[in-house]
């Protein structure tokens, strides 16, 4: 089978590489997990699980060098991540949104004015402070990126004033500022109940469907894997355990991770 091509018919550089990845922290008898390689094509969501203990949230920050690997190669969107200067990264990074488990919103400013602040990656300066300071163009695409998220009806609102679920979406909406080609979640829904858990991944699915976004997320919940996500990634170990497309697998196979 061959992977996507782009518009002249050659093969497009996958969103994200992983070769040979390896992260021992200072101290520690044995890596987090060694010998992680994998390779995800633009547009793609792919789920990554494991239990307790087994570096999930190591491995997706890993990947965008927000925790330094020990070893291996990482390339995003076709370009070499690892051994980049300060300067090359940030401009890397500026092609990704990344959503925390921790919303992070500023709490006394209106979802819009957060969402705004989603363009600090792409520009310095008061303009991306605040909505009463931002230019037209900026708080127009910030309103359409909270209307991506259902929650146009709430620009105005201050974010200490929002629920968890509104409060994850207008930082799902917030990562989207940035006009991003891949998005990275970690662990978005474990502080929210299960309703609003549901909601944000429902954003999350229809994002990826609507904008062709490539989608990487971390989970502890074996039913999301397999609902939102194309493809799983297992770490088990220490190791890259299961790399399969979620429509081969089910609870009970996804379950051996964490026998």
């Amino acid at each position: 089978m061959t992977g996507p091509t782009n518009d002249n018919g050659e093969a497009r550089a996958p969103a994200l590489r992983v070769d040979q990845l390896a992260k021992r922290f200072d101290g520690a008898a044995a890596p987090v997990w060694s010998e992680v390689s994998f390779a995800v094509p633009a547009g793609q969501s792919v789920a990554i699980i494991g239990g307790n203990g087994t570096g999930k949230s190591t491995l997706l920050r890993c990947c965008l060098r927000l925790i330094e690997p020990s070893a291996g190669d990482i390339h995003l969107h076709g370009e070499r991540l690892t051994g980049s200067r300060a300067h090359h990264l940030r401009r890397m990074r500026s092609s990704v949104g990344f959503v925390f488990q921790k919303h992070n919103l500023v709490p006394r400013l209106s979802a819009l004015s957060n969402v705004l602040h989603g363009g600090l990656a792409r520009g310095r300066g008061p303009r991306h402070w605040h909505q009463a300071l931002a230019r037209r163009e900026d708080r127009e695409y910030a309103l359409r990126c909270l209307e991506q998220v259902g929650l146009a009806d709430l620009a105005g609102r201050r974010a200490d004033h929002l629920s968890g679920g509104q409060s994850q979406r207008v930082a799902i909406a917030r990562a989207l500022m940035q006009r991003p080609r891949t998005l990275f979640a970690d662990e978005p829904v474990a502080s929210l109940d299960p309703q609003a858990g549901e909601e944000v991944m429902e954003t999350f699915a229809a994002l990826t469907r609507e904008r062709g976004l490539t989608l990487i997320f971390v989970s502890h919940h074996l039913e999301h894997a397999l609902r939102y996500a194309d493809r799983v990634l297992g770490l088990r170990r220490g190791r890259l355990y299961l790399d399969a497309l979620t429509a081969g697998e089910s609870i009970g196979s996804l379950r051996n991770l964490y026998e």
